[in-house]
């Protein structure tokens, strides 16, 4: 009886030990094992195993990559427009290592860095560059988080800016300014237009005055383009066409010159 009570404690302490040293990390896991207050390494993925009392787990950290919102309320830009800026960080774990034992809380400090930096970057930059250029924006907040996330064993995938706030007032302003913007270039391509279209009826002009014949033609398509449409009965003079030829007209100017005056009538006698 007393020795199966001392062979059940015997299994019962090494289900124990066993079940304290095996460990097991998913594909996306990294165990970092100190042993004795020292690094013993890195474990994961898989099956490994640990000395009881003498090897401890300190940290075990996901490689995957995750993401992170932060924002910044209220910062000025460089032409002092106090504007709320939100954005998201995409990162990962590529040295388990230097996140465990580099730095406290690896999360939180990669929350703080993003925040200043995007305080910076908006202190630095233009409100305009701000709205129109995000692309600028975003690789500038990517380089600067991930030099100095790089130290931690962090990379930084990407950064992205998701909506910038400004003020009613300004957003008033700037719509006022927008349409203004688009009604003087409606007006500068309106002028142009004009002053194209003026040049080309200059144009025209000197060659109707070079060849009469033209002109005649265009008159015939003018009378024709009029009269094509159905159930229309427009009465035309004979000689609308010939009075718009600048050589008839002058032909029948000289023609009516040449005639002799024409006497006036006697009255009869009584």
């Amino acid at each position: 009886m007393l020795g199966s009570t001392w062979l059940a404690a015997i299994f019962w302490l090494a289900g124990m030990v066993t079940g304290m040293s095996l460990k097991m990390a998913n594909t996306w896991q990294k165990f970092v094992v100190l042993r004795a207050g020292k690094l013993q390494g890195v474990r994961g993925p898989g099956l490994f195993v640990i000395l009881p009392v003498i090897d401890s787990v300190v940290a075990i950290i996901d490689e995957r990559i995750q993401t992170t919102a932060f924002n910044a309320e209220q910062a000025l830009t460089r032409d002092t427009v106090p504007v709320n800026v939100d954005a998201v960080i995409f990162w990962h774990v590529h040295d388990a290592q230097k996140a465990a034992l580099a730095i406290t809380d690896f999360q939180q400090a990669i929350d703080r860095v993003a925040q200043t930096s995007l305080r910076e970057m908006i202190g630095s930059s233009m409100l305009a560059a701000l709205l129109s250029d995000r692309r600028a924006a975003d690789q500038q907040l990517c380089t600067d988080i991930g030099q100095k996330t790089s130290e931690w064993g962090i990379t930084v995938s990407s950064v992205e800016v998701r909506d910038v706030a400004i003020p009613v007032a300004l957003q008033d302003a700037m719509s006022r300014q927008a349409q203004a913007e688009r009604e003087k270039q409606a007006r500068i391509i309106l002028g142009a237009a004009e002053a194209e279209i003026a040049g080309q009826f200059v144009a025209a002009a000197r060659i109707y005055q070079q060849q009469p014949g033209a002109l005649q033609l265009r008159a015939m398509n003018i009378i024709y383009e009029t009269t094509k449409e159905r159930g229309t009965t427009i009465l035309i003079p004979s000689t609308m066409v010939d009075s718009m030829n600048p050589a008839m007209l002058t032909l029948g100017i000289a023609a009516s010159s040449s005639l002799p005056p024409v006497a006036p009538a006697m009255p009869a006698a009584a």
